[in-house]
């Protein structure tokens, strides 16, 4: 299958979803779903119809074969994203990646995958979308004259380490452009893997050109299983903190999602965890829970806490005026109300006792310099 790059909805619309998808109704099944994060595959907002197994009393739902990974090329003509949102710290960002095998069932990028067509449930995290093109489609828009470097975020969207790029390592070549042109870079991930690019990115840091960042979301095994199940453990990315950080590559920690009665008793324990590991720079977001997110997030809950899912969804409407999300630009990272207010009181106390954020790494800008084009190919600008 192949999927074209999409500007804005209504054109995304019309290549992936002009047919109504349903999916197959065992997707749903324990056996399917097994190492998945997801309890179901959702149906999308854009979707016309769906399935629902029933047992119809003759024993019929059968043991189901485990979801496999299904790779599909992106055929995009552009690889850099652009974005003019007031309350995030970039203007660009490149995702190699559209879902994400990593299952985080809290993330927030899940509903973008209704615009390819796709499940946000289990679609997400088994229907993956590649660009082995990346690199080369960065060069062509670096090499644009009237291109104006400002610092480039990856996994902001989806994470640029998924397993996947152990084989595609297309996230690898991006790197190998950005250092070539001393392009600056920020990368957020929960992925060990990050620690095999050591070799460019120490490159990059030499030249005060990148920076790194690990989502840390609890240091209990069993949730992080249940919660994100193909990411790295919590040792491995206290790991990988320790790895880029002792190779000179500067690397933070980002305690995002918190979420309440889940895993926001934990959030000192995580930034005391993450700066014995080395992190200087900590971060931290509040549960979102755009579009299907929600349908998704409760399914979870009922499955893996259903004596507290009630207690978790009450603390999460009070933190956004009563609703289960509220997406106002300046209050989606951090919420509202008492509880938010205490949540960022102690990551501000907790930060300041422990010593993070008192000087924050900015990054170069003024190495930049254009890629050459092949000139058999010719300037496109």
């Amino acid at each position: 299958m192949k999927c074209s790059h999409w500007r804005g909805i209504l054109g995304a619309m019309k290549k992936f979803t002009a047919r109504a998808i349903s999916v197959p109704a065992d997707q749903a099944h324990p056996d399917a779903r097994r190492g998945r994060g997801a309890v179901s595959a959702v149906r999308s907002r854009y979707d016309t119809e769906t399935r629902q197994r029933e047992d119809d009393g003759w024993d019929n739902l059968e043991e189901a074969e485990p979801l496999k990974t299904v790779l599909h090329e992106d055929s995009t003509r552009h690889i850099i994203a652009w974005n003019k949102s007031p309350d995030i710290p970039f203007d660009r960002s490149i995702n190699p990646y559209r879902g994400c095998e990593h299952g985080c069932i809290y993330c927030f990028a899940r509903p973008s995958h209704a615009y390819l067509g796709f499940s946000p449930g289990l679609d997400f995290e088994t229907q993956i979308v590649i660009k082995p093109n990346a690199a080369a489609l960065l060069r062509k828009e670096l090499a644009n004259r009237n291109y104006q470097v400002a610092t480039l975020s990856m996994g902001t969207n989806t994470d640029p380490y998924q397993p996947v790029e152990r084989e595609q390592k297309i996230t690898r070549s991006i790197l190998e452009v950005l250092l070539e042109t001393r392009h600056p870079l920020g990368i957020v991930t929960k992925n060990h893997l990050v620690t095999r690019d050591i070799d460019l990115l120490s490159e990059m840091a030499k030249l005060g050109l990148v920076k790194v960042f690990v989502s840390l979301t609890t240091l209990d095994r069993k949730l992080a299983r249940a919660m994100e199940p193909r990411a790295s453990t919590p040792p491995k990315r206290l790991d990988a903190i320790r790895m880029l950080n002792e190779a000179g590559i500067p690397c933070g920690v980002m305690t995002a999602p918190m979420i309440p009665a889940v895993n926001d008793m934990e959030l000192e324990r995580l930034l005391e965890a993450a700066w014995a590991a080395g992190a200087r720079e900590a971060g931290w977001v509040l549960l979102r829970l755009p579009y299907e997110l929600k349908e998704l997030w409760r399914e979870w809950l009922q499955e893996h806490y259903p004596d507290r899912a009630s207690k978790v969804m009450k603390l999460v409407q009070d933190s956004r005026g009563g609703k289960d999300y509220v997406a106002d630009f300046g209050d989606r990272m951090r919420g509202e109300g008492a509880y938010a207010q205490l949540l960022a009181q102690r990551f501000q106390l907790a930060i300041k006792r422990i010593g993070f954020n008192e000087r924050r790494l900015r990054l170069r800008r003024d190495l930049f310099r254009h890629p050459e084009l092949d000139v058999r190919q010719g300037r496109l600008f």
